[in-house]
């Protein structure tokens, strides 16, 4: 369960990160609002998952999922660049996350 609530909260991060461009620097009322309470949940089940999980591994999955899917949109959305270079590096990001899944006895 406690995988199931870090993958949510990865997902809230996504959420979060690209909803920042949407809020143009927090001036636009909905979408800063949007963007706030998906932070906060977003936390909210990191704390939840990290009370079975090591924070370590925790917070570093938190993390490259949501750096990996926050720039595979912000490509998507933002015509972002997609050069090898990055999207090896965001395929090293995701092996380190599979990494940590897979050592993880948890």
């Amino acid at each position: 369960m406690a995988w199931v609530l870090l993958l949510v909260a990865a997902a809230l991060e996504i959420c979060w990160a690209v909803g920042l461009k949407y809020t143009h620097g927090f001036t636009r009322l909905w979408p800063s609002v949007l963007t706030i309470l998906a932070m906060v949940a977003s936390m909210y089940l990191l704390a939840l998952a990290a009370r079975t999980l090591p924070i370590g591994t925790a917070y570093a999955v938190w993390v490259g999922i949501g750096a990996v899917g926050t720039a595979a949109l912000g490509i998507l959305l933002f015509d972002e660049p997609r050069d090898a270079a990055r999207l090896a590096c965001l395929g090293l990001i995701i092996a380190g996350v599979l990494g940590l899944r897979l050592l993880e006895h948890g």
